[in-house]
């Protein structure tokens, strides 16, 4: 049996969500990490700057859109809903499968480090 017909219908209805997301109708923060993912397998998600929230502790965005550079060009991103990705953070990080370090210039950025292998199936 050819299920075509189905599937595109709901994909079509994705591809608008997405085409409203990038549209303005859902606010995006989008951070982008250089080549180091390649080397340390994670991705850095800022948590507060100078002991002051900020990054994903007080974006107002509906949407987190990481993206992994590769000499310039985008390999690939991710996006994710910023209300489950806070959550899911939280849980890897209760769960020791993500760390939190102090990075950035001065060493002024407390981040939690995201191993890319978890990103796909956080719960």
């Amino acid at each position: 049996m050819n299920n075509f017909d189905i599937d595109l219908d709901f994909g079509q209805v994705y591809e608008q969500k997405v085409k409203d997301i990038f549209q303005g109708r859902g606010a995006i923060e989008v951070k982008t990490e250089r080549d180091m993912w390649k080397i340390t397998g994670n991705i850095a998600i800022e948590v507060s700057y100078k002991g002051y929230p900020s990054g994903i502790s007080v974006t107002n965005a509906d949407w987190w859109i990481h993206i992994l550079s590769d000499n310039g060009d985008i390999d690939t991103l991710f996006m994710f809903k910023v209300s489950k990705l806070r959550k899911k953070i939280r849980r890897l990080v209760s769960r020791k499968e993500a760390r939190i370090v102090m990075g950035g210039d001065n060493n002024d950025s407390k981040m939690v480090l995201v191993p890319i292998s978890k990103l796909s199936y956080i719960t």
